[in-house]
């Protein structure tokens, strides 16, 4: 049976997959992005794709589809105007203007759900098309 975490808002369930991989993200360092999807047949979020320690952010801007909602968080590593290596999780909200209006809403909804289940997130992002969470987007919010 598939532990998870409820979701009140919409009657969503948080597996303990999305929670584990978050984990050994934040704390290993093992994943650099994971991306999570709804499954409406389940009512369970869950992990779509996980993006290893040597892929980036190029990596994780193609795993998001065109027409498809999606949520992702992302490890992004820089170094500060004071020479300290850092370390910043983002929460990326992917809702595509292509996607169907019911997955917009039903994502929408289940959202802080889900935020609140991964924590240790630094800053939240929404996303309707790549240039919204760019890589210049990320290091401007990240300083």
């Amino acid at each position: 049976m598939v532990m998870a975490f409820k979701m009140a808002t919409t009657g969503m369930w948080v597996t303990d997959e999305c929670k584990t991989s978050f984990m050994e993200m934040k704390w290993k360092k093992v994943h650099r992005f994971i991306v999570f999807k709804i499954d409406e047949a389940s009512r369970l979020v869950i992990v779509d794709k996980v993006g290893g320690p040597g892929e980036g952010y190029d990596e994780l801007a193609a795993s998001l589809p065109a027409d498809d909602c999606r949520y992702a968080v992302f490890d992004f590593d820089f170094v500060t105007t004071d020479n300290c290596n850092k370390s910043k999780i983002f929460f990326i909200a992917w809702s595509p203007s292509a996607s169907r209006i019911r997955e917009k809403m039903l994502y929408a909804t289940s959202k802080e759900g889900l935020r609140r289940a991964l924590e240790g997130i630094h800053y939240d992002m929404q996303a309707t098309d790549p240039t919204e969470m760019g890589m210049d987007v990320i290091k401007d919010r990240a300083k």
